[in-house]
Order: C-alpha cells, then sequence, then structure tokens
C-alpha cells in the first residue's frame, strides 16, 4: 500500500536561498537536537504510566482493541437506522476533529442530499459558540422525536457546550418527556466530572438513559480524534477501523530512529530551525483539496494549543510557538497568496496534495486552452504552479502528498500531524499538551457568572484587575 510522503525540497536553500532556507549546515547543526528529542520522545511513549501522566497515551489511540471498536461501530449504526438527525455537541478537538472528519470522508454536501447519506443521518454541529442564531434556527427546523444529542465533554463544565446541552436537553424533554435520555449518549471522562455524575445519576432510574463512552486518560482534546471522535465515523457510515489503521501505518513511520526516514520529525526539525534562525513564525496550512479544508481548521488548533506557550518546561518565560493559519487551495490564491508571496517573508506554507480524487470532471468546451481538460489536472497543476510562484520569491514551503482522500490516509495525516507537533514540543521544549492559556477567558466568565468553585487568588485577581474603557476611545 502506498504511503503519505512528506516532500522538503522547497524548505532548503537549494531552493530558496540561504537568507530563507535551510543549508546542509542547519541540519547538521541541529541533528543532535533533533536525535535527543526522539530519544526523549520514544521513552515516554515506551513507560504506559509516563505516557498518560504527560498526556501522551492518544499514541497508542491506533491500536484499540477491535472488540470494542465493533461495538461502537455497532451503536453508530442502530442511531444512524433510528433517527434521520444527530447533534454533536462540543468545542475544540471535540467539535474540529469532527468537522474534519465529516467533510473529508462524507460525500461533499452530505447534509443536503439523502442520496449521499444513503440512509444516514444528517449531521450538525452545535456548542461551539455562543451565537444564540444558530441553535435557535436549528432546533426551530429538526423534530425532536427524530433527533439524537451526543454530548461531549471531559468534566462537563465547559461552558459553550453546556449551555447548548441545557437547552437541547429541555428541547427533547418537552416533546419526548420522561424518557428524553435515551436519545443522548455522553461522551465525558470515565470516573469523574458534573457529566459523569449526571450519567451515573440518569443510568440508577433508566438503564437506557444517557448512554456513555469514555475520554481515555492521557488523551487531550486536540489529540483525541481517535477517541472521541469514532461515534461520529460510525454514525456516518465510515469505516472506524480503516482510520486507525492508516494512524497506526503513520505510528511506525515516526518512530524510526533515521531523521531522513522519519516524516513527523524531519516536518519538526525543519519548521523548528526556520522559526529559530529565519524568522518564519507564521504556518500557513493550504490543502489543495476543498474536503480538507476543516482538517486545515484542526490543525490550526493542535499547532496554536500546543506550541503557543509562556513558559518553557523549566518554567522559564519564553512566548514561543509559530501561529498557525488555515486557508485551501485555488479558492485563497485570489486573496491570502498575495501576501505569501510578496508580503513580509516571515511564513511556511504546507501544501495537501491529493493525487486521486473521488470524482472526475472534463471540461467539454472546444477551441479554448482548458478544453478536454480534468479538474483533478487542473488542481494538481495549480498547486505545482504555486509551489513554482513561491521559490521564485525565495518563499519557503512543502507538501504533503496523500495518494487519496479515504479513511487510511486521512488517519494516517492526522497522526502525523500529531507526532510533529509532539516532536516541534520537545524542539522548543515545551509542554505541547497543555493549555493553561486557554483558561484566562474561562476563570472570567465563570467569575462573572458567579461559578463556585473558583480559587480565590482568580477571582482576587479579576476583581482587582477589571477591564478600562475610555470613552474618549470609543468613536
Amino acid at each position: 500500500m502506498e504511503k503519505i510522503k512528506f516532500d522538503f525540497n522547497n524548505m532548503l536553500s537549494s531552493s530558496v536561498g540561504d537568507k530563507h532556507g535551510v543549508s546542509e549546515s542547519d541540519l547538521s547543526e541541529a541533528s543532535g537536537l533533533a536525535s535527543r528529542a526522539q530519544q526523549h520522545l520514544s521513552a515516554l511513549i515506551n513507560n504506559p504510566a509516563t505516557r498518560i501522566k504527560v498526556g501522551l497515551e492518544w499514541v497508542r489511540l491506533p491500536f484499540q482493541a477491535k472488540s470494542e471498536i465493533r461495538q461502537i461501530q455497532e451503536s453508530g449504526n442502530e442511531i444512524a437506522k433510528k433517527y434521520e438527525n444527530v447533534i454533536f455537541l462540543g468545542i475544540g478537538g471535540s467539535y474540529l476533529g469532527l468537522k474534519a472528519a465529516q467533510d473529508a470522508l462524507c460525500p461533499p454536501y452530505y447534509n443536503e442530499f439523502s442520496a449521499l447519506r444513503k440512509g444516514r443521518p444528517k449531521v450538525y454541529f452545535e456548542g461551539n459558540n455562543f451565537d444564540p442564531d444558530t441553535l435557535h434556527a436549528l432546533l426551530k427546523n429538526l423534530n425532536p422525536k427524530k433527533t439524537f444529542a451526543v454530548v461531549i465533554s471531559k468534566s462537563g463544565e465547559t461552558t459553550e457546550t453546556k449551555a447548548a446541552f441545557t437547552v437541547i436537553e429541555a428541547w427533547l424533554k418537552k416533546t419526548i418527556g420522561a424518557k428524553f435520555g435515551r436519545q443522548i449518549i455522553a461522551i465525558t471522562d470515565s470516573e469523574s466530572g458534573s457529566l459523569r455524575k449526571r450519567v451515573e445519576a440518569e443510568h440508577k432510574q433508566d438503564k437506557l438513559s444517557f448512554r456513555s463512552l469514555p475520554l481515555l486518560k492521557g488523551v487531550g482534546g486536540r489529540f483525541s480524534e481517535f477517541n472521541m471522535g469514532l461515534l461520529h465515523l460510525a454514525i456516518t457510515g465510515m469505516s472506524i477501523q480503516d482510520v486507525l489503521d492508516g494512524a497506526a501505518q503513520m505510528y511506525q513511520q515516526c518512530l524510526e530512529p533515521d531523521i531522513l526516514k522519519n516524516p513527523a520529525c524531519m516536518y519538526a526539525l525543519l519548521h523548528t530551525v526556520l522559526y529559530r534562525k529565519k524568522g518564519k513564525d507564521i504556518a500557513v496550512m493550504m490543502p489543495f483539496a476543498e474536503t480538507l479544508k476543516s482538517t486545515a481548521d484542526w490543525y490550526v488548533q493542535l499547532l496554536a494549543e500546543s506550541l503557543g506557550k509562556k513558559y518553557n518546561r523549566k518554567g522559564e518565560v519564553v512566548n514561543v510557538g509559530r501561529t498557525p493559519v488555515a486557508a485551501r487551495g485555488t479558492n485563497d490564491l485570489h486573496s491570502i497568496q498575495q501576501n505569501n508571496s510578496e508580503g513580509e517573508n516571515n511564513k511556511v506554507i504546507t501544501f495537501i496534495r491529493v493525487e486521486k480524487f473521488k470524482s472526475e470532471v472534463k471540461i467539454q468546451a472546444k477551441g479554448d486552452f482548458l478544453s478536454g481538460k480534468f479538474f483533478s489536472e487542473l488542481i494538481k497543476l495549480a498547486q505545482e504552479a504555486t509551489e513554482w510562484a513561491l521559490v521564485q520569491e525565495e518563499r519557503p514551503n512543502c507538501t504533503i502528498v496523500m495518494p487519496e482522500v479515504s479513511p487510511f490516509y486521512w488517519g494516517a495525516l492526522l497522526f502525523f500531524f500529531e507526532m510533529a507537533t509532539a516532536f516541534e514540543g520537545e524542539l522548543l521544549d515545551v509542554n505541547a499538551f497543555d493549555q493553561q492559556g486557554v483558561e484566562g477567558y474561562k476563570n472570567y466568565m465563570y467569575y462573572k457568572l458567579g461559578k463556585s468553585g473558583l480559587a480565590p487568588e482568580i477571582c482576587e485577581k479579576i476583581k482587582n484587575n477589571p477591564l478600562v474603557k475610555d470613552n474618549r476611545f470609543i468613536i
């Protein structure tokens, strides 16, 4: 079977010059750091207790028991046969991973045309924003009796998801009555949290109410698509095992000690060199496939939350991390590409190139330079042309080559980026598996909403440092 390939020719000084590219001396200089990163990460991976403690257990998700995968697949099929609509409630990885999977692996316009769904339910995403218009419109137009809800939250306290779930509970209960909980599955912590307590309380009254699946220990939200996203794959008719098999293949590639054979480590090393030595602090992710745009959005969270850190692992203030930007070809060749080509040379563009598309469209017109051309030819040529244009301007870029967008290769793609991010955390000497910077806005909201249990020092900080607005500066 073919593999995903990482083409980094255009990141090297031989393509874009010494000022903006990585030279052989740069690689030689950084090779020792890369080797130490590999050894340290491998040691963590090989110790089960440490994996869970530091948040690295996601590396084992491709190897989940086949019996458990079959059970989830069967649960998804059961829901799909019984309901016309499924609402998934979650934010962060609990939304972005599922949306990326749906856009990549389901047919385009999946919700719009019943023939494309092949008897599967329409799938909607909520609980990822406080915008009242989307949730109001959705519930106004869906039939509660024909709608199933899946809420994803480790603690049950994530404000956006909790708020939407509370509204949907009331909406279901109003029409269905006391047994509304039979139309809910909670994907949450297996032992603790308010959502787990709710599951257990409902089970005491009705064993079929509030069924649940566990969020596994040591698996952070942005690394958890192969955990919390499996039911979604099953409901939409995807093969969970195919996705995991692709991730497993990539896992083996990413354990390769030879950096020239390890795509994830090489990806991390090259980007780190370009960031640290050449000032390339913007990471543009540009798939040349409309169905992978949401995968680029997923990558934005993965990179930003994992590597945008105030402190290194010694507790020193470092404020590091490349800034990710999601784009797509060819649409954004008519927007962001102008800045990529002629704006500040502080970016590295990662393209995702698809070799084989599921469908084909041929241009039937005659007497034109497009006559007889296929859309798949044009999009691949556009990607190649974009590479060429950037190289002419000494702009570093690289390409991930996917044989096709299938469950297997999509699983491999996600795992590649997860491993590359873990390696980059090692190279930057930061904890890639926490996200303390996200807590600031949450704590402020909790304080303003009067949520109990907030630490006294957090309350004091918010109380003593209010937002100050001077009307002179509002025009």
